[in-house]
């Protein structure tokens, strides 16, 4: 069995590899850092020259039609690089969905502009003290529209974002998904900052009246595109963290060889030795199972249990890998002038998003417990 990319998909990675590393530098980075939303808008504008925001997107919207290996590729190398940049929130959150489920108005107003750029997309999918498989958001009939309201917290660059997706329960007791313009009449944002620093919002949605246009899909086929949403949400995330770990193990490995203690490397030591195995092993298995993921995902087939297997090892496996790096770090490794902080950050927000070990466990179980013997 074949478990090699294929040529084009070196190709992309190589070329995303490239925007991000000659441009989300440490520097460059701190400057971000220091801006009110986040976003690196160089890096985003020449992510979309190059045509890597589209690159899962239907070449109808003029993406390449990649699929959503694609989409993982370059999401693994922003977290390679810690690039502040809001790939999995506009890429997969937002512009998934709308490509999958949307009708031509919609695919034709928003995926132009999230493939140049121009336009950034999010998905409001989390509400406070609630599961993201069972939203709670009430939408309800109102003439040919319909009528929202609730709360939604963590929606990445969601003070910027000029199109949600939203998920709600609809009055016959259905899930339904809408894109909304969070600057409609009655949507109330509010700034959150995520612990690896990132923008989010919290969006009060008050009676907010939406047209026909902005149902994306519901009824009988709501729920699964919930999950099909959900999936490939948790596992680009998971990709994400893979690559943040893989950078800090690499960070970690530089480090151990060139500092010394009593004349000699530290990595020499066994004890160093050991706990950076524990690292290594650790980054490779969030690696290995959120690609097993993303792999049964863009071949269409079942996924739930991988999903939940994926998202334990970036919760768990993640932690243990970047606080064994800082460990091995010493006083470096919590110096916020150097490079590593960024992936601890990123894999400890990562990890709670969409919930976290215990949701993910729950799952699992119930998976294994209804599947036939």
């Amino acid at each position: 069995m074949d478990f090699a990319f294929t040529e084009e998909q070196d190709a992309l990675r190589e070329l995303a590899a490239r925007i991000l590393g000659d441009l989300s530098t440490p520097e460059r980075l701190k400057e971000v850092e220091a801006t009110e939303d986040r976003v690196d808008r160089k890096v985003w504008a020449e992510l979309g020259s190059a045509g890597l925001l589209g690159v899962a997107l239907p070449e109808s919207c003029g993406g390449a039609g990649l699929g959503f290996l694609a989409a993982c590729i370059v999401a693994e190398e922003v977290g390679r690089h810690a690039g502040a940049v809001p790939f999995v929130a506009s890429v997969v959150l937002g512009a998934g969905p709308i490509a999958e489920f949307g009708h031509e108005e919609q695919q034709r107003r928003w995926l132009p502009g999230a493939v140049s750029g121009e336009t950034i997309l999010s998905a409001a999918l989390v509400e406070p003290g609630a599961d993201p498989w069972k939203p709670t958001l009430a939408a309800s009939r109102e003439g040919e529209g319909w009528r929202l309201d609730g709360v939604k917290v963590e929606v990445p660059v969601g003070m910027i974002a000029d199109a949600v997706v939203v998920s709600a329960r609809t009055e016959d007791g259905g899930v339904a998904l809408f894109v909304v313009d969070p600057s409609s009449a009655g949507v109330a944002r509010r700034r959150q900052e995520a612990t690896s620093w990132q923008i989010e919002a919290e969006m009060e949605l008050t009676a907010v009246a939406v047209g026909p246009e902005a149902l994306l899909v519901g009824g009988d086929e709501g729920q699964a595109a919930l999950e099909w949403l959900l999936e490939r949400a948790t596992t680009a995330y998971c990709v994400e963290v893979a690559g943040a770990c893989q950078a800090a193990v690499k960070l970690t490995a530089a480090y151990t060889t060139e500092r010394e203690q009593f004349g000699k490397p530290i990595a020499t030591f066994q004890a160093v030795g050991q706990r950076a195995a524990d690292a290594y092993i650790d980054t490779e298995g969030v690696r290995l199972t959120a690609w097993q993921a993303a792999w049964r995902l863009a071949e269409g087939l079942p996924a739930a249990a991988e999903v939940a297997v994926a998202k334990y090892w970036a919760d768990e496996g993640a932690q243990r890998a970047v606080h064994g790096a800082q460990h091995l770090h010493g006083g470096v490794g919590v110096d916020r002038d150097y490079p590593l902080h960024r992936y601890f950050l990123r894999t400890k927000h990562l990890a709670l998003t969409l919930g976290g070990t215990t949701p993910s466990l729950l799952r699992l179980g119930q998976i294994l417990a209804t599947e036939p013997v």
